[in-house]
């Protein structure tokens, strides 16, 4: 059956567009001009994925795909805009949606878009079949073990009814119903090792054994001093219970469960010895399914390509398949099992946790979010959860599957972020070159009046604006279009100058010293000096801006700001060191500051400069040490190797 897509313009032309060409594609197709007929065909039409525009008269895309995501969270939501708007699509896809394109649309892009979306639908619908099923075998297979079990359970009854059996035996020579209806062997011996009498099934599977010796019905017992139940009853005075096998009148053998209890007379002694076996052939040939059942469910489990883990109550996981330990490590007992402790680092349940929504309305829910594995590995992953009941119906346990899509976000934000970047570049260059324009008449002003002080106000406007665009158009160059590093011979000692002196025009503009400690023997290093400039000076603004934060909240004094900058050589490889007392990191911000769009200073920051900071630093094949607390600064040690073949000049 195909997949129903839901298309949304105020634009009756862009609406025909798509809906041909979206057809074409073998989807079931259908259109709304607005966002409330847009609500109206998601309850008729129930479509798997919305293409909705954002610019759109009353209500527009991003409060529709509000709508759609509260009501219906498993429908795919693409969004088109013909402005490109960074903002736009962030925010799009912080409010969960599928995917961004830009008009016109290219059929390249909307046909990836769709397939994504589509191969996203049927991996849920997947998963959900897969858990469904195993939890149907397990609980067929426990139900009837439960029942044969309680069957078996009858049997421990006996010797509570020693005494009632006393004034009974008589009658049971003369076969009361009761006894003959009752599904196990049930005999009756005397002290002296006689069979006196039995029950109908006994003499229809053993045959009739009345008057016979007691341990002539048992398949591996001859002879009065075999120590069989009867006589052990008789010997001792008191009941048994054990595994035996019974040959049946075919000369076939039966495993049985055998209780013995003794019937006294009025002096105390064994009088009669009541015998009951219950067959467990069917018990045992279930307990065989079961156990292949439950290897057979454990190997699914364990292959499954995802990581799978069982949550109770008080989150704690109490199973999980091999991925899971793989990733995360072991995971039975202990405080430290807790799924927002190995996933998100924290002491306390996740916001909008979704295995606590499932707890909490008996349904399935996801979502998404980036988790650190135990090696330190960042991945992004797609969280499903669906409960796990009870005999009673009740939920006591939720199942939380775990689908890395990491390189599927990864593409998907790449080839959405460049567009969004390109076509938000002129807006934010628009911006800096008025402030430019302003400088610049500042100067001008004050060379026409003679005025340094003007002069210098202006030029420093027009330095910092320069500098901004540099890096802004850097960033974007990076991200777009990877290429490896042009490596030159830099000498460290006037490098580390230089991105002081570049840094510092920032930390005395925002109060912060910054201070610059150069170690003997720093020597050359082979890098791409123009990349690695931006990296590192981008390090350093952040923690002036750390600074600059924790004087406003007056956790450092103001004179006491201070960013230091330490370059020395470490192992033969050139390390810069860089400390500030600012507002420091929390577990969760450190593993995430590296995250494409991940950003601490809310709207302040794009989410881009530390990314590509990164990246710079992983092709020179260098590596980046994090250590911070929150209120305690931070402390950021990047390691280069000095050398370099590709690339690389004299």
């Amino acid at each position: 059956m195909p997949e129903r897509v839901l298309i949304v313009d105020d634009e009756a032309p862009i609406r025909e567009v798509l809906e041909l060409s979206v057809a074409d594609l073998g989807y079931a197709v259908q259109t709304a001009a607005h966002g409330e007929a847009a609500l109206a065909a998601c309850e008729t039409f129930g479509p798997g994925i919305v293409l909705t525009d954002i610019k759109m008269p009353g209500m527009d895309g991003i409060e529709l795909l509000k709508r759609i995501k509260a009501a219906w969270p498993d429908i795919e939501v693409i969004m088109v805009s013909g402005h490109g708007d960074m903002e736009l699509a962030i925010k799009s896809l912080q409010l969960e949606a599928m995917d961004f394109i830009t008009k016109p649309v290219r059929d390249e892009l909307l046909v990836n878009a769709l397939k994504r979306a589509s191969e996203k639908i049927a991996m849920r619908r997947q998963l959900r079949e897969h858990t469904q099923n195993l939890e149907r075998i397990v609980k067929e297979k426990s139900a009837r073990l439960v029942e044969l079990e309680r069957q078996l359970a009858v049997g421990q009854v006996v010797e509570g009814l020693s005494t009632a059996m006393r004034s009974l035996a008589a009658a049971f020579e003369e076969g009361p119903s009761y006894f003959n209806e009752l599904p196990c062997f049930i005999s009756i011996h005397n002290r002296y090792l006689e069979i006196v009498a039995a029950n109908q099934l006994c003499k229809t599977r053993l045959g009739d054994l009345v008057g016979h010796h007691s341990w002539e019905a048992y398949a591996d017992r001859a002879g009065s001093g075999n120590a069989c139940p009867v006589w052990q009853t008789i010997e001792t005075g008191k009941a048994q219970r054990s595994r035996e096998r019974l040959r049946d009148k075919d000369g076939q053998e039966i495993p049985v469960i055998v209780h013995t209890a003794p019937i006294l007379n009025q002096d105390g002694q064994v009088e009669l010895v009541v015998e009951l076996s219950v067959d467990v052939s069917e018990v045992n040939r279930l307990q065989e399914e079961l156990r292949a059942a439950r290897e057979k469910w454990q190997r699914l489990f364990d292959a499954v390509p995802a990581t799978i883990a069982v949550v109770d109550r008080e989150f704690r996981i109490v199973d999980a398949n091999r991925r899971f330990r793989q990733d995360f490590g072991e995971t039975r007992g202990g405080e430290a099992c807790r799924c927002h402790d190995l996933f998100g680092h924290r002491d306390h349940p996740c916001e909008a946790c979704p295995v606590a929504e499932t707890f909490e309305d008996g349904l399935s829910h996801e979502s998404e979010t980036v988790v650190a594995t135990r090696s330190g590995a960042q991945r992004h992953v797609l969280i499903q959860t669906a409960p796990v009941r009870n005999e009673a119906g009740e939920i006591d346990q939720v199942m939380e599957i775990a689908t890395d899509i990491t390189q599927i976000r990864q593409l998907q934000d790449h080839l959405a972020s460049l567009g969004l970047m390109l076509g938000s570049m002129s807006h934010g260059v628009k911006g800096l070159l008025t402030s430019l324009d302003g400088g610049v008449y500042k100067v001008e002003a004050g060379l026409r009046r003679e005025n340094d002080a003007k002069v210098r106000e202006g030029w420093g406007i027009v330095r910092d604006k320069i500098a901004r665009i540099r890096k802004m158009v850097l960033d974007i160059l990076y991200y777009a279009k990877s290429r490896e590093p042009e490596r030159v011979r830099v000498d460290a000692a006037a490098f580390a100058r230089d991105l002081a002196e570049v840094a510092g025009a920032k930390a005395a503009s925002r109060g912060v010293q910054c201070i610059v400690d150069i170690a003997p023997g720093a020597g050359q290093i082979a890098m791409d000096e123009t990349a690695m400039h931006s990296a590192l000076v981008n390090f350093l603004e952040n923690a002036v801006d750390a600074c600059a934060e924790a004087a406003h909240q007056q956790q450092v004094p103001p004179a006491e700001k201070a960013v230091r900058l330490h370059v020395a050589d470490v192992d033969g490889q050139l390390a810069f060191e860089i400390v500030d007392n600012g507002v420091g990191m929390d577990q969760h911000t450190r593993e995430k500051m590296f995250t494409l769009f991940f950003s601490s200073k809310g709207s302040r920051g794009t989410g881009l400069g530390l990314f590509i900071s990164n990246q710079i630093v992983a092709q020179h094949g260098g590596r980046i040490l994090v250590e911070s607390e929150p209120d305690h600064g931070s402390r950021i040690v990047i390691t280069l190797p000095r050398g370099g073949s590709a690339g690389e000049r004299a």
